[in-house]
């Protein structure tokens, strides 16, 4: 049974929440900061296995009297397994392993096997963060020109926006909560931007198409009406997505726990921004029947 929502009277006061959590983003963004991981900074990553469970906060501070540097300590997978990172420093010489190893040793008096041990210097960190700070710009661009070939332009400003409008949220979130970002968190953005994208495109489809079943009731009416027709649609697919996110979440362990966190973020505000950002565009721009002709008109003399 189709829903008759009034979506188009909350647009406003949508509108107004979003370009507040908007600018607070960037403002967290630009003064706080992201907190990279060793992907993006250098660093050192060590996966530890123990004889038998150790508190993860006496690993740490066994490392913080190293005078390492930055440590982060996080249990990994099962009981006695722990993640480390230390970051990358001028101080640290190549002799740090066999000495974080003999160190962790003496104090913790356990067995320490290291099971994997990665370093990424500076230079390579810096040209991972490049890399995906340039695939996310290719990524938003493509989405771009599809919109503009699929729809006409008002279509692909809305689209834009929209995914602006998440992406720069789930990272403006990050920074708030002082989380890290990874490769994985970039996948996660990468991913964020296809399925907001998909959503968009479903409610933009069914507005054009209702654009030219009805011809003389407003944008504002087709919008709702696509919306509510849509609807179903959007929240089962959403609900879906979520539940196989959070049972990631939940049961996926550490290693994924960042990554699931992220596209959860991205299914709720992609979702959101589909309906409360993408649409009112349409109405900002005035969009109608007679517009949708005047562009044929353009492609089509």
């Amino acid at each position: 049974m189709m829903k008759n929502i009034n979506f188009v009277s909350q647009f406003k006061k949508a509108n107004i929440s979003s370009v507040i959590i908007f600018i607070l983003s960037i403002f967290f963004i630009a003064f706080k900061g992201l907190n990279y991981g060793i992907d993006f900074k250098g660093g050192t990553l060590i996966e530890l296995r123990t004889e038998s469970p150790i508190n993860s906060s006496l690993i740490r501070d066994t490392l913080n009297s190293m005078d390492l540097g930055d440590v982060n300590v996080k249990k990994f997978g099962k009981d006695g397994d722990y993640l480390i990172k230390v970051e990358q420093r001028e101080n640290n010489n190549s002799n740090l392993i066999p000495e974080i190893k003999q160190t962790l040793s003496d104090n913790l008096n356990t067995e320490v096997d290291f099971r994997r041990v990665e370093n990424v210097g500076p230079k390579v960190s810096s040209e991972l963060l490049e890399s995906s700070i340039i695939a996310i710009s290719l990524a938003l661009a493509a989405m771009l020109f599809y919109i503009w070939v699929r729809f006409e332009w008002q279509f692909s400003v809305g689209s834009i926006i929209a995914l602006f409008h998440d992406v720069v949220i789930t990272l403006g979130i990050f920074s708030v909560l002082s989380l890290e970002i990874n490769l994985s968190i970039i996948a996660a953005v990468l991913t964020i931007v296809g399925y907001s994208m998909n959503d968009t495109v479903v409610i933009y489809d069914r507005i054009r198409e209702n654009l030219f079943k009805y011809t003389k009731i407003s944008i504002s009416d087709v919008a709702n009406l696509s919306i509510n027709e849509t609807l179903a649609r959007t929240i089962i697919t959403s609900v879906t997505t979520l539940l196989a996110l959070v049972s990631i979440y939940i049961l996926g362990g550490e290693i994924l726990r960042g990554f699931s966190f992220a596209m959860i973020l991205g299914v709720i505000i992609g979702t959101y921004s589909s309906i409360f950002v993408a649409s009112p565009i349409l109405k900002f721009f005035k969009v109608s029947y007679k517009t949708l002709e005047k562009e044929e008109e353009k492609i089509v003399p």
